[in-house]
């Protein structure tokens, strides 16, 4: 299959970021903004998503990587925090072959529970009130 390497600004995370589609958000900044997962692996499933349009890692601009991963690092914390877990797992993927979905540079930061494992990303969506939930977790742990 023929690799694109345009980016489409009508995809689902650019239009979170310019608010046409609600998201839970738990952290927003000049360069990112952060919010819960709908359809989340696991509780407290939470995406770090860049402001400046790139499809994925493979063609975004070098200076971006500086104060997503500064945020991802700062998010990864209070998420571990928030939900008292073991560990976090964070991913990143580029392109259809390696499971990326969504065509705009993200990432994906899940809290993780000795002997616990991942929940497929199956389409089933979180109920709202959960996610409002886990981003509140979220935000009083970035506070703290």
């Amino acid at each position: 299959m023929a690799e694109r390497t345009t980016y489409d600004s009508n995809n689902i995370f650019a239009k979170i970021l310019r608010g046409e589609i609600p998201s839970h958000r738990v952290y927003e900044d000049d360069a990112v903004v952060a919010f819960m997962d709908v359809m989340p692996q696991g509780p407290g499933h939470t995406l770090v998503v860049p402001k400046a349009p790139s499809r994925n890692l493979l063609d975004a601009d070098p200076a971006v990587f500086g104060p997503l991963f500064a945020n991802v690092q700062k998010l990864a914390r209070a998420v571990k925090k928030a939900f008292d877990a073991d560990g976090v797992t964070v991913m990143q993927f580029n392109e259809p072959a390696s499971g990326q979905t969504v065509f705009h540079l993200h990432v994906h930061i899940i809290p993780r529970f000795e002997g616990i494992p991942l929940k497929p990303h199956s389409g089933q969506m979180e109920k709202p009130e959960v996610l409002a939930e886990n981003a509140g977790k979220i935000r009083k742990a970035l506070g703290s």
